[in-house]
């Protein structure tokens, strides 16, 4: 599943775009749809990657039965989506770059998985490293 996110990702980047990827799957492993940060493509702050992969899925009545997968741990915005629309997992590729809400959801009982993942963490660090005035302004410093 996080294959799908870090695609996500890297489509993004190609774009010149944030690095971010998210998907929504359902528990059984079915792709219901993907996304990515698209704050610079479309100047729209709205549109990170949690919420364009959700926005792309469509009206569902199950989403405690649904797995948000992630490149990076989300911020509070993606944060208070998984809580406002109860989504029963979050599946998360790394926090090294960025330490979102993802306590405060397993706090409120979403299972978290935190892969840890290399390939999560340098894709975003690089880009990080390399446009730190535009990663400020995506997490708001």
């Amino acid at each position: 599943m996080l294959v799908t996110a870090y695609d996500e990702a890297v489509a993004g980047l190609h774009e010149g775009g944030i690095p971010i990827g998210a998907a929504l799957f359902l528990r059984d492993g079915t792709l219901i749809s993907a996304g990515h940060n698209r704050r610079v493509q479309e100047n729209d702050t709205s549109i990170h990657a949690e919420t364009d992969a959700f926005r792309r899925g469509g009206r569902r009545r199950d989403y405690p039965n649904c797995v948000m997968v992630t490149t990076l741990s989300p911020c509070w915005y993606c944060a208070g989506l998984v809580r406002q629309f109860n989504i029963g997992a979050v599946v998360i590729g790394e926090s090294t770059n960025f330490h979102g809400g993802h306590d405060w959801l397993a706090e409120l009982g979403v299972e978290i998985v935190l892969l840890d993942d290399p390939a999560c963490t340098e894709l975003l660090g690089t880009f990080i490293n390399d446009h730190a005035e535009l990663w400020n302004e995506d997490i708001g410093l």
